[in-house]
């Protein structure tokens, strides 16, 4: 078929149309043995010289090919290997038939792992189209569905099938070395009645034809994800059908029938291959071994629906199978592991979603092909490596419009001359898409609720909406876990380089439909714990003697029962009692406090708000006194308390600060608020007891008419100096003196020079920035406020800042106090009271009314063998166990690092018990226990199976962002892609099946490590842009120490959605985050944590804009709206519901920005799309994959 045909469209979600067109795949000269078929998947099914399975058929019509897993094809016929575009004569003489792809490695094959040939053009400007148009004509290209394996993703040898071709410069020899494999499929595609179901790929487009790019150190090589996934894929993406049409699998009652012998699917593994040795190619797979064959999936094949006549793809787990020995890679799977160059030809189906009629491109793009991505200079490839060195191609013919901003092509191969398309830069979707991986977490985990009675099983992902069961273990929602198999051994911990951690958040809220944990009291007796460890009673806990002892599960110490607390045995060993009780049954639950677990032995008072404002020049010009005084008045209604039908008893007190500090009594027997003013803030006293603190209900009156004097009274003032040292001493003094725990609200807005303790000066130098030096940026300027924070700690004074700075005001400093004290920073930066405050009073009303407790100790114990040795958030630490936080909120999170001081068992596993002793919000003593249970392994392969990549990321931007104190930014970003390429490369070496060095492997649960990891070291705190203030990095640094794993994932990786079509309750499918993937006929909304944006593409359609800004012409859009209209149309309420939903997810409110394309604000927009180069320099993923590759390859040699 000649490429410039058109061929029928698929239905956006389904399998495609039953007539579009499937030439059949017979080599030319018909030389092929007769019943050979490719490799297709574990050996289990392979016995050599078996007939294939299934009948066959007979010569196809224009039925769709079976989807079954991918198999290796060639692309030419034998004999005829050629670089260039075959010629004229065949592709007219075979319409119906595409020349096969696979063909076995030759000694002569390009070798991409090697060194390369010197090839002495440079880039040259691409062929015109006319030229490549007429070469084209005289391919024969299959219109069929695309190979789900794109350019660098293949199947590792040991595995299923691969896709990719290689190419070799040596004729290829014919197909006799190898006995047909059992598994071989009928060399028809079934009739038409089976349509395929379209197999999706990683991150949406189909990738593009497997076209040569560049060994970018060896990654050009296919790519291989490392797990098995189960279930169906999401319907919304296109599943790639194996390229020849051989079936694997025969169709059969169950869409997902891969291992004819039942064997369970091996864990496949992502790789990027280079060639493997010759000698492989002459023995087919043997049975299956190995300590755990992956099964290599071509990279985008994620299960999808499936009709259940048709050959699936195989199902996918996260974990190695049993293991055996490991198979080795038939002939055909040699080529999956090398591309040198030579052009594909091959058609993909069309993407879901589009108006059917426009004409595919080679590599699954829609309408006119495109050049090379605007600003990406590829390395040249003249024998040696250069990373992101090399001149930029010249551009190629401007593409038109795209229309499908999903699929996003490499340029194509056959627009290249024939040299530079080995040079080719790797297709961004060959390579493992974030987007598809949470979209299949989503699908596969999102129906069934997770319970947490299972030991070391991991978690949905944070993206994944999921409900808990709580059975035993803490739920995810309170504690995280990089790894839910702990290695047995320190050495085995240090040759893995994964770290050992749990992000904990302890007052976490839960949704609706959870339980929240149950408060148990033992009365005056407090809780019951063990006797050495103090471990408090928990599910871990073996009952003996008919029930009168327990054994602590941490330190196994025996400890007496109380006699009140008594039960007895059933047959089991368990207490009768076990389920009426939590603490022998929950992961979570809540203990009431004795006295003797209160400061002092005494009860403690409710606590105490106290709001500072600052009445400076700065501050009431910029209408924030204004605001927050009107803001304050209706929030006293809102005040935290435990029951919703009662009064808070929270008391309130109101301090206005300058240079000075004034004090106001607002007793309830006062007519009008009385003022006291504090000159001498070198020595800060509180000038009045009676009167400071009161209950909101009953100085109502005389707390209005204070807020609503307060605008009037500063209206005028010229004072442009503050202090803030006193400010917060103040805070301290009062709470000291009314003997209770609170928080200190301070809106402040400039950098404090007035004379006074805690006076800084401005020391901003952008010229130190990228220094040595540049670490003493991000420390404290003095002492000053690290002992104040300690003062404040022991009185249980936590500190929230809100910053409204038009300048450098030091964060960096100002931000000690609130992050010791386990409090918040809030910054709004050049704030306008007309387009900031709704942001500021939604974040100001969350601040004040969420679940809160005070004057908090947090320890964690864990059981014998490892023990919690480093701690990341907001807190104090006067010693190595004890977590102090004088405030600890329902957002905050405290991170563990774990290592080990013995061994541990695979018996026994390993537990952690998380206990915090608070205030509630209503004056009584808590302790609220979390409890979790891992399993331990001595074998890597199940370390790496049981990852949680989101938790690792969050853990190392929590070590590299506290790092930066002491050590340069870029010795910093070097330690973590040198850790991370160790996790990998001891993957790699350890687990993954003998396969050449050119294949980058990469574990299934880790397989977006590298992107994740990629996203930190790009972001502003390691590598800023030269417009990124220090202040910026400053709170950004404070802001990640504190996040938990659902906010650091969208942090680093913002979710980008396609606005389409809106109907229904579920979200559109968001796109990966990068320029390409952007049409200029889209509204797309990105969402990053902090901000929204919405980004309007300059050829949006008038029914779109008007749908969503009341105005059908891009032109009359208004940038600066903060809020979209109320329109009275279902698309306008669909997508508003959806902002505020995404708002609510969040703890802090994002302000929406209107970006139109091009205009300036885009640069902004653009410096979110972390899958791109940024402008500080920072590499796209492609080049950070390729980095990484080139990483692990050094540590292996």
């Amino acid at each position: 078929m000649n490429v410039n045909q058109q061929t029928p469209m698929a239905s956006p979600y389904g399998p495609p149309q039953p007539g579009y067109g499937q030439p059949s795949y017979a080599p030319l000269g018909g030389s092929y043995p007769g019943p050979y078929g490719p490799y297709s998947g574990p050996a289990t099914a392979y016995q050599p010289g078996a007939s294939p399975q299934g009948p066959a058929r007979g010569p196809p019509t224009s039925a769709p090919r079976p989807v079954s897993t991918p198999q290796a094809y060639s692309q030419y016929p034998q004999g005829d290997s050629q670089n260039g575009p075959p010629p004229m004569d065949h592709s007219m003489a075979q319409p119906a038939h595409r020349s096969p792809v696979s063909q076995p490695y030759s000694q002569g094959a390009m070798n991409l792992s090697g060194p390369h040939p010197s090839y002495s053009q440079q880039y040259g400007a691409p062929p015109p189209m006319q030229q490549v148009t007429n070469q084209m004509s005289g391919m024969q290209i299959g219109s069929g569905p695309p190979t789900s394996v794109g350019p660098g993703y293949a199947h590792h040898p040991s595995s299923q099938p691969p896709i990719s071709a290689a190419y070799s410069s040596a004729a290829p020899p014919s197909y006799t070395q190898a006995p047909p494999p059992l598994s071989a499929a009928p060399s028809q595609p079934p009739p038409p009645s089976e349509p395929a179901a379209p197999q999706p790929y990683y991150g949406g487009p189909p990738p593009p034809q497997q076209q040569p790019f560049p060994s970018a150190h060896h990654l050009s090589q296919p790519f291989v994800s490392s797990s098995p996934y189960l279930g169906p894929p999401p319907p919304s993406q296109p599943q790639a059908p194996p390229v020849s049409q051989q079936q694997s699998f025969p169709p059969g009652p169950s869409a997902q029938q891969p291992f004819p012998n039942s064997a369970p699917p091996p864990v496949s593994q992502a790789s990027y291959s280079g060639p493997p040795p010759p000698t492989q190619h002459s023995f087919p797979p043997s049975s299956q071994s190995g300590p755990f064959p992956p099964i290599s999936i071509p990279p985008a094949q994620y299960p999808g629906p499936q009709s259940p006549s048709q050959p699936g793809p195989p199902p996918f787990h996260s974990g190695p199978s049993p293991r055996g020995p490991i198979p080795p890679p038939s002939m055909s799977q040699q080529q999956a592991n090398h591309l040198p160059p030579g052009p594909m030809q091959q058609q993909h189906p069309p993407q879901p979603g589009m108006q059917g009629g426009y004409p595919t491109q080679q590599n699954g793009a829609f309408g006119q092909p495109r050049g090379p991505q605007p600003g990406y200079a590829g390395p040249q490839y003249s024998g040696q490596q250069n990373y992101g060195a090399g001149p930029a191609p010249a551009p190629a013919p401007p593409a038109q419009k795209r229309l499908d901003p999903d699929s996003i092509p490499s340029p194509q191969a056959s627009e290249l001359p024939a040299v530079q398309k080995s040079r080719h830069r790797i297709d961004p979707d060959a390579i493992p898409s974030p987007i598809q991986v949470i979209e299949d977490d989503r699908v596969n985990k999102s129906s069934e609720p997770f319970t947490t009675g299972v030991k070391g099983q991991a978690p949905p992902l944070v993206t994944t909406n999921f409900q808990v069961k709580d059975q035993g273990n803490a739920s995810p929602r309170f504690i995280r876990c990089t790894a839910y198999n702990m290695p047995c051994t320190a050495d085995m911990a240090k040759q893995s380089q994964v770290p050992l951690a749990a992000v904990i958040k302890p007052l976490a809220m839960l949704p609706p439909d959870e339980t929240p944990p149950y408060i148990v009291d033992h009365g005056d007796g407090g809780p019951i714990r063990c006797n050495r460890c103090k471990a408090y009673m928990c599910p871990y806990m073996q009952f003996i003697e008919g029930g009168r002892r327990f054994q602590c599960g941490f330190c196994s110490c025996v400890t007496e029962v109380p006699p009140h607390y008594f039960q007895h045995l059933d047959h089991t060993g368990k207490r009768v009692d076990c389920y009426d009780r939590p603490e022998l049954s929950q992961g979570s639950y809540e203990f009431v406090a004795t006295v003797d677990y209160c400061k002092n032995n005494k009860l403690p008072q409710p606590p105490s708000f106290i709001f500072f404002i600052d009445v400076s020049y700065n501050a009431v010009k910029s209408g924030m006194v204004n605001i927050v005084c009107q803001e304050l008045k209706a929030l006293l209604d809102y005040l935290p308390r435990e029951n919703p039908e009662a009064d808070s008893v929270v008391r309130v007190g109101f301090v206005t600060y300058n240079k000075v500090l004034h004090f106001y009594n607002v007793k309830s027997s006062l007519a009008q608020p009385q003022m006291m003013v504090v000159s001498d803030v070198s020595d800060m006293f509180l000038p009045l007891l009676d009167g400071f603190l009161v209950s909101v209900n009953d100085s109502r009156m005389v707390i209005e008419s204070l807020l609503d004097q307060i605008p009037e009274m500063f209206a005028d003032t010229r004072e442009t100096e503050t202090v803030f040292g006193p400010v917060i001493q103040a805070g301290l003094e009062a709470l000291k003196a009314a003997d209770c725990a609170g928080k200190l609200f301070v809106f402040h807005s400039t950098l404090p020079i007035a004379e006074a303790p805690g006076k800084l000066k401005n020391r901003e130098d952008k010229k130190l920035v990228g220094t040595d030096k540049e670490k003493s940026l991000f420390q404290p300027q003095s002492g000053f406020y690290s002992n104040l924070s300690k003062e404040c700690v022991a009185q249980g004074c936590c500190v929230d800042l809100f910053l409204f700075p038009n300048q450098y005001v030091d964060v960096a400093t100002l931000g000690v106090v609130p992050v010791s004290t386990g409090g918040s920073v809030y910054k709004y930066t050049y704030f306008q009271a007309e387009t900031d405050r709704e942001r500021f009073l939604n974040d100001l009303r969350r601040d004040v009314q969420k679940p809160m407790g005070f004057d908090a100790v947090m320890r964690v114990r864990t059981s014998t063998g490892i023990r919690a040795t480093d701690f990341f958030g907001s807190f104090f630490m006067s010693n190595t166990t004890d977590v102090e936080l004088a405030g600890l909120d329902c957002d905050k999170t405290v991170t563990v690092e774990f290592r080990h001081d013995d061994k541990l068992s695979e018996d026994t596993g390993a537990l952690m018990q998380c206990a915090v002793l608070y205030t509630s919000c209503s004056g009584q003593r808590r302790l609220r226990v979390h409890n979790m249970a891992v399993n331990c392994c001595s074998q890597l392969a199940d370390l790496y199976r049981n990852c949680e990549t989101d938790t690792i990321i969050n853990f190392f931007s929590k070590y590299a962002y506290r790092s930066i104190l002491n050590t340069p930014t870029k010795t910093v970003r070097d330690t973590m892609v040198n850790q991370c390429a160790q996790i990998l490369a001891c993957y790699r070496k350890n687990c993954a099946s003998p396969s050449s060095a050119g294949q980058l492997i990469l574990p299934e649960c880790m397989k977006l490590l590298p992107v994740y990891l990629n996203c930190v070291l790009k972001s502003d705190v390691l590598q800023p842009g030269a417009d990124v203030s220090l202040d910026d990095r400053a709170y950004l640094r404070q802001l990640l120490s504190c996040m938990d794993v659902s906010e650091s994932h969208i942090f680093f990786y913002p979710r980008l959605l396609p606005l389409v079509k809106l109907d229904g309750g579920s979200l559109p499918m968001a796109v990966r985050n990068s320029e390409e993937r952007l049409s200029k006929g889209g509204v797309y909304l990105l969402e990053t944590g902090l901000h929204l944006f919405l980004w309007v593409g300059a050829n949006a359609q008038q029914e779109l804009l008007s749908n969503i800004f009341g105005t059908p012409t891009f032109s009359q859009i208004d940038p600066n709206m903060t809020s979209l209209p109320e329109l009275d149309n279902p698309f306008s309420q669909r997508l508003r519901e959806i902002i505020d939903s995404f708002r609510s997810q969040r703890s802090r409110y994002m302000k929406l920005m209107v970006v139109k394309q091009e205009d300036k604000a885009e640069l902004i927009f653009k410096h979110f799309l972390c899958e791109d180069k940024s402008t500080s320099g920072g590499p796209s993923y492609v080049d950070f994959l390729c980095h990484m590759h080139k990483e692990i390859r050094q540590l292996l040699s």
